[in-house]
């Protein structure tokens, strides 16, 4: 049957004069502008699209739209492969390459099908009994296994080429499903001004009004349809997205949902997005999103050939594809009679409709008037074939007679779902009506409406009337419409279904009956379950994995439920139903990351200097989100060479360093003093106006958080600043302990990181430079000591002097507002010229605070206290955060490491970050007495340094050990000494 035509003479909204080449599995094809890929292939005879993820077996399409659970596919090569493609969501372009997945070698010919001959031995939780015994198999075998075995498809090697965007709206209503309801409630919406957006995962509105004929409102199909979007599509109120599909419901109203921008285009257009995430929060929600068919559970209901009723139906009616040569359709409803004539008005055999009904409807008379036979009380007991259906053998239920049949295609009516994934996921709890066969969500709730098929609706007419009574309701919620209330409700009305969902399966009868086709659980591995003890409706699911993965229960939920209602001789609502999980459709993760990745992970921050600093020579370093200068390389120098010349040059005459990343927070109040007393280790209360102290922070648990400088400004206002890394979780703290843990303080605070701009001038000579920078400022050691804080200008511009030091060395901290940062950088080089001033960077920066024995990042990182960082002595009597933890015995003992300073006994050896201190260098496995934090090649020292944590800390100075390296197998025998390497007096920082 491959190769051959089945494209239909006329028909379907396919452009017959626009072709289309395409090719799958490496072979060519051709198409119509308006084709899916699954269209396309049928079309031209191919049926089989895929494997089935644990028996590999055969399979081909069952629905037409993203309830598809088969026809997987990897689309596109290179970088933008893409596995897990649903073939019937695929919109045809001209080029477009897809191959199946799943199989080996090739798809008709898969020696993984093997797996059905071990079929007894993969039934449900095979898993969980299989990989138990030998313990010893585990990792070389068992693992190794699951591994290959996991998966359906094969992600891109390479970065994703494309471009990923999330946006953000708001409108009053917010419509999801463009079919006759949700137009009929969008457009009544949208006429009293209310701003509207509509949602609809495909590219043509309108939903089954494509797959009919009729009237609304005395108007055919077509013509009413293209008038509401034309309505719609010229209102400025109005938004609709197609090809978006909503995603998630969650709490407060808001809506996830993913729209494929550039999917339908070889690749994007330059400049424009490949998909778009939608984060929506509207005022109302009005839930349209339709019902999807059921199948029916047969033997062998998964062969290529079996396929919902309404997909037949779709791709006469919307491609002008015959699902197949000769038709059986198995019904439980007039939903399989109306296929019926609409496919024999195609011109399509429809062979004989299995009704499982005893009489015969209006509708199923009108089949038979039509010359179509119907066999009463009737269901596949089988579907026949090889790889593809060729029969199907037809059972009665009341008189257990069989008939085989010769068809191609076995079209499966077995009722109507409402598609409540949404509702579900947004809380509202599914609810059994036995009048159609279904479940429905709890009732709409002031901001969720839910109308049409979505709840039970089936008529029309009545969903028409449902949509637009929804979104006048929607309006007149929003004050936008002064129309009373209707007296009326349209209520779901009871239809003619047989309550029948699994064909009988005489004993004997060999084959699987497929419940959840995607995970390949069959009827037979839900009674299993229950004789094996997991019964509950949630253990089924995890047992069997029922309902999981990109289904979700669309398809496999209530015919699972029957089953498993059947096996514990219980009615179908009283076992219970699981609560479905978004995403409702496979979304890539390239949406949810949206354009955070590589660099654009994360903003890029450049500080008010940086322009400044490019015309230094800077090179940079990423520190968190900021850009700062890393070292300025002179012509010539390699970078540990430039670094030596900065750190050289603060300690002999003068640097000027950048150091506007610093997090700074205004605080403010009458309690601020009190505020920070709490949340610090050591006293504020009484710091003089005009004087910065040192602080530390502790994290509840005792631990070191951050650290830094705070400064007072006047009475009821502090300044302070904490590391660059910690600037946002510093601020949550605070927050935190304002909001939650000290309500009854009357204190505020901001950030002010990019409020205000700073420099570090350092050096011996940093006090004459001060001098001839500021406004006639008095910067004299009396005028201005040590810890010391005074407000002046600059050139005119408000300016803040710290006098403050990191380096060790007389240095002070000048922060003038953001937008005069280059002028600051400017004209401090201008004043310092005479003194040969050295522009440092973030290296120099950290050898001149090693040198001094000054703790950063690298010694704050989670696992230290203040008593380990030698800061022991600063806890105060006062309560602070973290006081009572930091006390505990695992936190006080004397046997923790403590920080210490440690320099090679050999001035040729080097020093690495990590090491860790041993007691000899002959045993490679021995115990850790503590690591080596920070290193640096110090100038001022004539060779390496660094500061680490060692057992029995600062008793051990002068004690000789060994600093190994294991991963680049080195062993440095080191002296361990005081943490301050220069100046241990501080006489300079106070000169």
């Amino acid at each position: 049957m491959a190769g051959s035509s089945f494209r239909l003479p006329s028909g379907g909204a396919i452009d017959r004069s626009s072709s289309l080449s395409f090719e799958f599995d490496g072979k060519s094809y051709r198409g119509f502008q308006g084709d899916t890929l699954a269209s396309a292939l049928m079309a031209n005879g191919v049926r089989l699209f895929g494997r089935s993820f644990k028996y590999h077996r055969p399979r081909g399409i069952i629905a037409l739209g993203s309830a598809e659970p088969n026809a997987l596919v990897e689309m596109r090569g290179d970088a933008r492969r893409e596995p897990n493609i649903q073939a019937t969501m695929v919109e045809l372009y001209d080029g477009l390459v897809a191959r199946s997945q799943n199989r080996f070698p090739s798809l008709r010919w898969d020696v993984m099908a093997v797996n059905q001959l071990a079929s007894p031995f993969l039934q449900a939780g095979f898993y969980y009994k299989t990989f138990m015994w030998p313990a010893s198999f585990w990792e070389p075998v068992y693992e190794k296994l699951i591994r290959r075995a996991a998966g359906l498809g094969r992600a891109a090697e390479a970065p994703d080429p494309d471009h990923y965007e999330h946006t953000h709206a708001h409108p009053d209503v917010l419509v999801i499903g463009a079919g006759a309801t949700g137009l009929s409630a969008a457009t009544k919406a949208a006429e009293t001004g209310a701003r509207v957006m509509v949602l609809d995962e495909h590219a043509a509105l309108g939903g089954w009004l494509n797959h009919e004929d009729g009237e609304i409102d005395g108007a055919p199909y077509k013509a009413w349809l293209d008038r509401q979007v034309s309505t719609l599509e010229t209102k400025e109120n109005v938004e609709v997205l197609k090809r978006t599909s909503a995603l998630g419901l969650y709490d407060d109203n808001m809506v996830l949902a993913l729209e494929r921008v550039s999917d339908h285009l070889p690749e994007p257009l330059a400049g424009c997005a490949r998909q778009r995430l939608w984060i929506i929060r509207p005022q109302k929600i009005i839930v349209a999103a339709g019902a999807i068919e059921r199948p029916l559970t047969f033997v062998n209901n998964d062969k290529p050939g079996v396929m919902l009723a309404s997909a037949a139906q779709g791709l006469a009616r919307c491609y002008g594809v015959a699902p197949g040569k000769r038709i059986i359709i198995a019904t439980n409803n007039d939903g399989g009679h109306r296929t019926a004539l609409t496919l024999q008005q195609a011109g399509i055999d429809v062979a004989a409709v299995a009704d499982a009904r005893e009489t015969l409807s209006l509708c199923a008379e009108e089949s038979q008037s039509a010359g179509i036979a119907v066999h009463t009380a009737t269901m596949p007991q089988k579907a026949l074939g090889g790889v593809e259906v060729s029969g199907v053998r037809l059972r009665g239920l009341t008189s257990e007679k069989t008939l085989d049949l010769d068809c191609d295609v076995i079209a499966m009516a077995g009722g109507l779902n409402p598609n409540i994934q949404l509702l579900s996921q947004g809380g509202k709890r599914p609810l059994w009506q036995e009048d159609i066969q279904a479940f429905t969500a709890e009732p709409s709730d002031d901001a969720i409406s839910t109308v049409g098929a979505c709840r039970g609706i089936y008529n029309l007419a009545a969903c028409v009337e449902d949509g637009r009574l929804a979104g006048e309701a929607a309006a007149r919620d929003l004050g936008l419409s002064s129309t009373a209330a209707p007296s009326v409700r349209i209520e779901p009305s009871a239809i003619d279904i047989a309550p029948v969902l699994e064909a009988p399966k005489p004993p004997g009868t060999r084959g699987k009956a497929f419940v959840d086709f995607q995970n390949d659980v069959t009827a037979g591995d839900i009674r299993l379950a229950v004789q094996e003890g997991y019964e509950s409706v949630e253990h089924l699911k995890r047992y069997t994995t029922l309902g999981m993965a990109t289904d979700q229960g669309k398809l496999a939920n209530v015919n699972g439920l029957a089953v498993l209602a059947d096996a514990r001789n219980e009615a179908l609502p009283d076992v219970g139903v699981t609560r479905f999980r978004p995403p409702y459709t496979p979304t890539s993760i390239g949406a949810f990351a949206g354009h955070h990745r590589g660099k654009t992970y994360q903003p890029i921050r450049r500080t008010a200097m940086h322009s400044a600093h490019e015309e230094c020579g800077a090179t940079f370093v990423e520190a968190g989100q900021w850009l700062r200068p890393r070292y300025y390389a002179r012509p010539g120098e390699d970078m540990l060479t430039a670094i030596k010349r900065e750190a050289t040059a603060v300690r002999a005459s003068l640097g000027v360093c950048d150091v506007s990343t610093l997090g700074k927070i205004d605080v403010f109040g009458p309690d601020a003093a009190e505020f920070l007393n709490r949340i610090y280790i050591n006293n504020w209360l009484k710091l003089p106006v005009g004087k910065a102290r040192y602080g530390v922070m502790l994290r509840e648990d005792g631990h070191l958080f951050d650290d830094g400088t705070t400064s007072r400004l006047s009475d009821d206002h502090f300044f302070v600043t904490c590391t660059t890394a910690n600037a946002g979780r510093v601020l949550a703290h605070m927050e935190h302990a304002s909001q939650v843990l000290f309500p009854e303080l009357d204190v505020v605070f901001c950030s002010a990181t990019e409020q205000w701009c700073g420099v570090a001038l350092a050096g011996p000579n940093s006090r004459a430079a001060l001098s001839k920078l500021v406004d006639g400022a008095d910067v004299s050691n009396d005028a201005l000591p040590f810890m010391g804080v005074t407000e002046t200008t600059i050139e005119g511009v408000p300016a803040r002097l710290f006098r403050i030091s990191f380096s060790g060395e007389l240095a002070y901290e000048i922060n003038v507002p953001w937008g005069a940062g280059n002028m600051l950088w400017r004209r401090i080089m201008e004043v310092g010229a005479e003194f040969d001033i050295t522009p440092y960077g973030t290296e120099a920066l950290s050898v001149l605070r090693i040198e001094k024995g000054h703790i950063a990042g690298s010694e704050i990182d989670g696992r230290t206290t203040a008593a380990d960082a030698g800061l022991g002595r600063m806890m105060a009597k006062k309560a602070f955060i973290g006081k009572a933890m930091a006390n505990r015995p695992g936190l006080t003992a004397a046997s923790r490491p403590a920080l210490v300073g440690v320099k090679p006994i050999s001035t040729h050896d080097r020093l690495r970050g990590g090491a860790h201190f041993v007691a000899a260098p002959k045993a490679r496995e021995q115990e850790s007495l503590g690591w080596v934090s920070s290193t640096a090649d110090s100038p001022a020292m004539k060779g390496w340094i660094g500061l680490g944590f060692l057992k029995g800390g600062t008793a051990r100075i002068g004690e000789r050990l060994f600093a190994t390296y294991p991963l680049k197998d080195e062993m440095v025998e080191i002296e361990i000494c005081s943490p301050i390497f220069v100046d241990p007096e501080g006489e300079r920082v106070r000169g």
